[in-house]
């Protein structure tokens, strides 16, 4: 069963997972984000064998279930889960999860959606996670491609600083999924505070206890 945000509320500051850039173990990072206030995560992980996915993703939904979170899954499998995001292009799975995602890129990419939920669009800005994948939207091209999806849009890729984060909700989209800023961090709970807090409007998220009013 699906707990926490459900389609209409996949918004907000969303992790996405990458062991390889993780600054420790995964799970480690994961736990730091959800105590910043993370309660939507993305897991990728995508090589591993389908046990070793299922053992993460069941570690990582004890983490979120305390707080009311939301663990979806990248690929085909749920991994026990009702939460999954489609590749480009993917033939969704039967049996239909309750919520799906699907990451796009393009025009023609939106125009092939069918049931999904909410989508990505990506890269927004040059990606350290990514080199040499784009072009990059920037938010100018985001605000045009958010216009058009006709449900909930998170922005993805190379949303590292406070400043993008804020640029992006100023695009008009849902959300943003960070990756590379909160995996890299050496406090993965203060990365995910200051993104969380520009995303808000509040302040640009250099320090917790205040910074420069953004909205």
């Amino acid at each position: 069963m699906v707990t926490g945000p459900r389609s209409g509320a996949v918004r907000g500051v969303v992790v996405v997972t990458d062991r390889r850039q993780a600054a420790r173990p995964l799970v480690d990072v994961v736990a730091g984000a959800v105590a910043g206030g993370a309660r939507i995560v993305l897991l990728r992980e995508k090589d591993l064998p389908r046990t070793q996915r299922l053992r993460l993703a069941a570690a990582l939904r004890e983490l979120l279930r305390p707080v009311g979170g939301l663990l979806i899954v990248a690929g085909q499998d749920t991994l026990d889960g009702e939460a999954l995001h489609l590749r480009a292009g993917a033939v969704a799975p039967l049996g239909r999860p309750r919520l799906v995602g699907r990451s796009c890129h393009d025009e023609a990419e939106l125009d092939r959606l069918s049931t999904e939920d909410y989508v990505t669009l990506s890269p927004v800005f040059p990606s350290r996670s990514k080199p040499g994948y784009g072009p990059p939207l920037e938010p100018a091209g985001l605000r045009h491609l958010a216009a058009r999806a006709g449900r909930p849009v998170l922005a993805l890729g190379g949303v590292e600083t406070p400043e993008q984060a804020a640029a992006c909700r100023d695009a008009g989209v849902a959300g943003i999924a960070v990756m590379g800023a909160v995996m890299r961090a050496a406090d993965p709970a203060q990365a995910y505070t200051r993104l969380r807090a520009a995303w808000d409007g509040v302040c640009d998220g250099s320090s917790r206890d205040g910074g420069r009013v953004l909205a």
